[in-house]
């Protein structure tokens, strides 16, 4: 090859690399259930399924379970209700598919000092039972696993790894870059989730992806049975029990007043969807 079609060929390189990143990128958008929103998923499903549930067994292994049955059959009762209620929602808006993503657990760790719960992709709810006297009662628990249930669901974990992928390498190049090295994702994976074995601290959601949650989550709650309008007291209690330093269930969230009248405001919507 001449010098001139060598350089030819090398200037080309680089846009075919660039059309071809943008398309991998635009591919990867995916719509939000429910609130339509589009989202960035570069994680794909099964790499994403496979590491939540090696971390959940391995939080589990390290934590200490209640064994108390009656709230152990709270959180269970609360988690199943929601479930059907979410593959409702998911038949509802055509991705049936999606439900055989989800492998249901849900447990009760005993951990008194820790108000906290979160629900990892695929559905691995662990409940800490410091967050059970905020919640006060059945429908009080309804709201905080219908709203970290409703983090799944949003595969707002996913758009999160996506975002820190895309940061560390740089856009349209990661792509490739993905494809080159299997453990990029593990790595940004357990730094989103392998806090969880610690504390229940999963990787921090927006303040967008928790306004979402909260709208997702009224309505799984309200499908499941339980009075969304239940929702606004939870969070006045919970905004108590923060004080000067809130916990980290609500580390991450929209300021208190803010949230309420954004619940305010969804609470009819979600009052459709209530069975009573």
């Amino acid at each position: 090859m001449s010098y001139t079609g060598a350089n030819s060929a090398n200037s080309l390189f680089p846009k075919i690399f660039i059309v071809f990143g943008l398309g991998c990128l635009l591919a990867a958008c995916a719509t939000v259930p429910l609130t339509e929103r589009r989202s960035l998923h570069i994680v794909s499903d099964s790499e994403l399924l496979t590491m939540s549930v090696d971390e959940y067994s391995k939080t589990l292994k390290e934590s200490k379970l209640s064994t108390d049955p009656q709230k152990v059959q709270m959180v269970k009762r609360v988690g199943e209700r929601i479930a059907q209620a979410t593959a409702e929602l998911l038949k509802e808006k055509g991705l049936e598919s999606e439900i055989q993503n989800y492998h249901w657990e849900f447990n009760l760790i005993d951990d008194p000092k820790v108000v906290n719960a979160w629900c990892m992709p695929g559905g691995k709810v662990a409940v800490y039972t410091g967050i059970l006297p905020v919640a006060g009662n059945e429908t009080g628990l309804a709201v905080v696993m219908g709203h970290e249930i409703a983090h799944a669901v949003a595969k707002h974990g996913n758009e999160r790894m996506s975002q820190s992928l895309l940061a560390q390498r740089g856009g349209v190049g990661l792509s490739v870059a993905r494809c080159t090295n299997a453990s990029l994702t593990k790595d940004i994976f357990m730094q989103a989730y392998g806090a969880a074995a610690q504390v229940g601290v999963l990787l921090p959601y927006s303040r967008l992806q928790e306004s979402e949650a909260d709208h997702i989550g009224l309505v799984l709650m309200a499908k499941a049975g339980y009075d969304p309008r239940e929702a606004i007291p939870f969070w006045e209690r919970m905004n108590k029990e923060g004080g000067s330093r809130p916990p980290e269930f609500l580390s991450t969230h929209p300021a208190p007043e803010s949230r309420i009248d954004n619940i305010k405001a969804l609470i009819p919507e979600a009052m459709r969807y209530y069975r009573g």
